[in-house]
């Protein structure tokens, strides 16, 4: 179990401070990758841990669809360092000062939905679902922290873990769900697949991506602070992008699974055949370069260096994940180091793969 200290605390506070954990998805996102899992979310318990339901697009996602996916139940947990306050004061009736701004950690647990729920969510909305004696809202013992003792609790008792992370503690959330075997459905740093702790659950399929295609443009609902400061201090079209007169910040992120879907035992359809002169090898791996995921010979039994991006179309059956140039930690047998050269010349991120020669089509999971 992955305990608080006073070290961890204080980094979520650091991590709170960073601009990027503070970039909130749109409900079309949401919407988009999470109802190809409905299959999964049947009579399950869901749970939104890193969701102050008043700002968080997933617990409206789930409440406004608790019916359709015939939930069992969905929690939501919110952090004492939330930005949205209003919300928690109005439901304890507490009371903020002019001076301060008093924030109240606490869990929602939503057991019933009306069938006539409207499709628009705010704190009427959930001032109504409470008024339902099956659905709780509690406080927390401690600040909400997705490490505490009690958020770990929630954890084990849930089905699946559904939520977008503070990305400057990905590494640590993904090591939480991975150490107690949880099915989730997360949002990372695209860059996240090469982190040590990422890569090593990519390699051995226990991670992988959802259905999103890796190149799926995502924008985040931000804070009007960071809206100010991307406008003032970054380009527009790489950091920000204006909506309807809306700053949204924009993020190379994707989404990242461990449910079964039919988009990862998909066939990727080969139709190039291999020749030295199109498929350079590495200066310092007997591998060969292929610069495209398009472009993956059919005939090659070798290693080959692909792009990250191969992961939106790896399929388990047809590849093998070899290791990656970003170090050679991540690989047990040291054979890749850090970096791929070409020519004295480094190449971008890659993955080393292998296609499995034993690969049969009708090989497919019922999902």
């Amino acid at each position: 179990m992955v305990k608080s200290n006073g070290n961890t605390r204080s980094s979520l506070h650091s991590a709170k401070l960073a601009k990027n954990d503070e970039f909130y998805t749109q409900f079309a996102d949401i919407e988009k990758e999470l109802y190809h899992y409905r299959k999964h979310f049947c009579n399950k318990i869901i749970f939104c841990n890193c969701d102050d339901p008043h700002e968080s697009n997933f617990f409206k996602y789930f409440a406004l669809n608790f019916n359709f996916f015939c939930l069992k139940k969905l929690i939501a947990t919110c952090y004492v360092g939330s930005s949205v306050a209003d919300m928690q004061l109005s439901l304890f009736g507490d009371e903020r000062s002019e001076n301060k701004t008093t924030r109240t950690p606490y869990k929602i647990e939503i057991s019933e939905v009306p069938a006539n729920a409207e499709r628009s969510f705010g704190l009427a909305d959930v001032e109504y679902l409470l008024g339902n004696k099956k659905n709780v809202l509690t406080r927390l013992n401690g600040d909400g922290d997705f490490r505490s003792s009690e958020c770990v609790e929630l954890m084990t008792q849930a089905d699946v873990v559904v939520t977008n992370p503070p990305f400057s503690l990905f590494r640590e959330f993904v090591g939480q769900l991975d150490e107690h075997d949880k099915k989730f459905i997360i949002i990372g740093n695209k860059n996240a697949i090469t982190y040590k702790e990422i890569f090593k659950l990519i390699k051995g399929n226990k991670v992988w991506i959802g259905m999103t295609p890796m190149g799926t443009d995502m924008l985040f609902d931000v804070p009007e602070y960071f809206a100010k400061e991307l406008l003032a201090n970054k380009k527009e079209g790489s950091s920000y992008k204006i909506v309807n007169g809306v700053i949204k910040g924009r993020s190379q992120a994707i989404w990242f699974t461990n449910l079964e879907t039919k988009k990862r035992h998909k066939k990727l359809k080969l139709y190039k055949t291999y020749n030295v002169a199109e498929y350079p090898k590495y200066d310092n791996y007997d591998a060969v370069e292929v610069s495209r995921v398009a472009e993956i010979p059919v005939d090659y039994d070798g290693v080959m260096g692909v792009p990250i991006s191969f992961l939106d179309k790896y399929n388990p059956n047809q590849f093998e994940i070899l290791g990656s140039n970003r170090g050679v930690d991540q690989d047990p047998n040291g054979v890749y180091g850090r970096g791929s050269h070409l020519n004295g010349k480094e190449t971008f991120k890659r993955l080393f793969i292998r296609t499995i020669k034993s690969y049969n089509e009708s090989q497919t999971v019922n999902v």
